[in-house]
């Protein structure tokens, strides 16, 4: 199912009823975040694939952090997966000299509350990078995947100030939001909180109640005080429930 097989009208509606499905048939096992998220990650991959072909290769690589300043938002599924990895490598890292709970819990510190354009300013770099590394690269959120770059000096030029421009990739960002979208209708019919939340301040509330998850599933908002709304949720509900396939 590619974007540019289909229109993105037909992707998003495709991959909406199949998270629906998901969900419909996983809603009470353990197993449920873990395919709807395969699912939006695949998806994503799939599609970024198909759409840059042709275009000019990208400039990003292993150990290039210079986006990782940004405001980084997630839905509660990317955060929950997110807890569950980071419990998972905890002990290993340790053994390597990196404390990845006392680092998320630093940055929420210096980022909780505060706007994109000064935390930009500030430099503050993301928790999950270690070594020069990003240490959760196989789980990290859309936000993360859909953010991709033709040129790295230019993004560095930008990080200084001295551009304000930099050639994004736009298939990425086009199909980040179309994922993320279908997945947040998705879980709107299913009954769930379904907005984007601060990575930092949504992760770490999730790392220190392990009960949130269970409570999220049950239809409890439980990272409310993280959420980040640049849309509105009445707007986005309206555009949702006019673009998502019509039930017979």
């Amino acid at each position: 199912m590619s974007v540019e097989a289909l229109s993105s009208l037909d992707f998003f509606q495709q991959l909406q009823t199949h998270f629906s499905q998901i969900w419909a048939g996983l809603r009470h096992r353990s197993e449920l975040l873990d395919t709807l998220l395969m699912r939006a990650w695949q998806s994503f991959d799939v599609n970024v694939a198909s759409q840059c072909e042709g275009l000019p290769a990208l400039d990003c690589h292993k150990g290039c952090a210079t986006c990782c300043t940004l405001r980084v938002t997630a839905t509660a599924p990317e955060v929950f997966m997110l807890a569950r990895f980071i419990r998972a490598v905890t002990p290993g890292l340790k053994k390597h000299g990196v404390d990845l709970l006392a680092q998320i819990a630093r940055a929420n510190g210096m980022t909780c509350g505060v706007g994109e354009a000064d935390r930009v300013a500030a430099r503050h770099r993301c928790p999950f990078i270690a070594q020069g590394v990003c240490v959760v690269y196989q789980v990290r959120p859309l936000a993360c995947r859909g953010l991709a770059s033709y040129d790295r000096k230019a993004c560095a030029q930008a990080a200084s100030g001295r551009v304000d421009e930099i050639p994004y990739s736009e298939p990425h960002m086009r199909v980040r939001g179309l994922v993320q979208n279908a997945l947040q209708s998705a879980m709107r019919d299913a009954g769930v909180a379904w907005g984007n939340y601060e990575l930092n301040q949504s992760l770490l509330m999730a790392l220190e109640d392990a009960s949130l998850e269970a409570r999220w599933l049950a239809g409890a908002d439980v990272l409310k005080a993280a959420q980040v709304e640049e849309v509105s949720a009445q707007e986005m509900a309206r555009t949702f429930d006019l673009l998502k396939p019509s039930v017979a």
